[in-house]
């Protein structure tokens, strides 16, 4: 007689191949033996999450809850522009804090667990980057408004904090900031030249000979803008600010420059297709006076005149997109638009230039 045996299920699930840069069977490894609540009985699959520009983000699924991997860039990592564990600790401290961040589930530091380098593992958080205006008509005028202005509160919320309280009086010198970002960023471009640049060195000479006196320091965020944000909720309101890699203290006026900057982008030559912006006041966003506005009511204090930090945040991302044009020419990085991204950098250089024309 013949026994009918029950159906096995398979659990040899195909998985899905690779994302550059990750290995998603050594990273399920980890987790099963280091995090083994964040997996379940599926294999994990990853993909490439758009939007990041430096380091390379993943969104891991096929475990207990979707999480997210961070980690440098696949060649020519710089230490102090794609450092994980400074970004890993410092959205575990703002955990618990007004500045909505996402869980921090684990460090990782050892090479052979997935990526052949330092990166970190987090809960993802669930919302949009709002990113392009297309996006702008699944809300109201008044909810782009009030999201616009609730990110320009959270940036005097993460100012506000004072360091020491939440673990990181050591995250940075502020005695002296202006002056060393402007050498290191003169360094980063130096290490990531393809080409000459000449208004770009031209606008690192005059923001040198012009540097403001610091009035207020604070925990700096290093690049605050609107799709650094995750927006989400029946009522849309920021779920999570983004992108820490950069976080140190220094000048807080420096975070409302990049605000400013990446406000009025889509007025800079070439930015279309390479730095996209959702922000268009006829979909309801304010203008930057009323962010910064509102960012004076929450803190209680006016900020200073902030055309030099708005020619720096020109710069600064004049340099960083400079060092991705260099990445993509040598094949250490992915994602879409890198091929146009180098032709962004003399139109940025131009706009720093012309912010720096009333700074005395």
């Amino acid at each position: 007689m013949t026994r009918c045996l029950p159906e096995r299920r398979s659990t040899m699930t195909r998985r899905m191949p690779d994302p550059p840069g990750l290995d998603v069977a050594r990273l399920e490894a980890f987790l099963r033996r280091e995090h083994p609540a964040t997996v379940g009985d599926d294999p994990l699959s990853a993909r490439v999450i758009a939007g990041g520009r430096s380091n390379l983000t993943y969104r891991v699924d096929g475990g207990a809850t979707p999480l997210v991997v961070r980690r440098p860039p696949l060649g020519h990592v710089q230490t102090t522009a794609h450092d994980m564990a400074r970004e890993f600790r410092v959205i575990s401290a703002l955990r618990g804090s007004r500045v909505p961040v996402p869980p921090a589930v684990a460090l990782v530091e050892d090479p052979s667990a997935g990526t052949g380098t330092v990166f970190y593992v987090m809960d993802l958080v669930e919302g949009a980057v709002l990113a392009h205006q297309a996006q702008n008509t699944t809300y109201t005028a008044d909810e782009l408004r009030a999201v616009s202005l609730e990110l320009a509160t959270l940036l005097a919320e993460l100012h506000a904090i004072d360091p020491a309280v939440v673990g990181l009086a050591d995250l940075g010198r502020s005695d002296g900031y202006l002056d060393r970002q402007l050498r290191r960023w003169r360094t980063q471009l130096d290490g990531s030249r393809s080409r000459p640049v000449p208004s770009l060195d031209d606008l690192q000479g005059r923001l040198a000979e012009r540097v403001p006196t610091t009035r207020r320091s604070s925990i700096v965020h290093g690049d605050y803008r609107l799709d650094n944000a995750l927006v989400g909720g029946e009522v849309p309101h920021i779920t999570a600010i983004l992108d820490w890699e950069m976080a140190t203290l220094g000048d807080s006026a420096v975070d409302l420059g990049m605000l400013g900057l990446y406000w009025h982008i889509r007025g800079i030559a070439g930015a279309e297709g390479v730095a996209p912006s959702a922000v268009d006041p006829a979909a309801g966003y304010p203008a930057f006076d009323e962010l910064v506005d509102a960012y004076c009511a929450r803190l209680g204090s006016s900020v200073p005149e902030l055309g030099w930090y708005r020619a720096f945040a020109a710069y600064k991302l004049a340099v960083i997109l400079e060092g991705i044009h260099f990445r993509f020419l040598g094949g250490d990085t992915v994602g879409d638009g890198f091929d146009r991204i180098g032709g962004l950098v003399g139109p940025l250089a131009d706009e720093g230039l012309a912010q720096l024309a009333g700074v005395r």
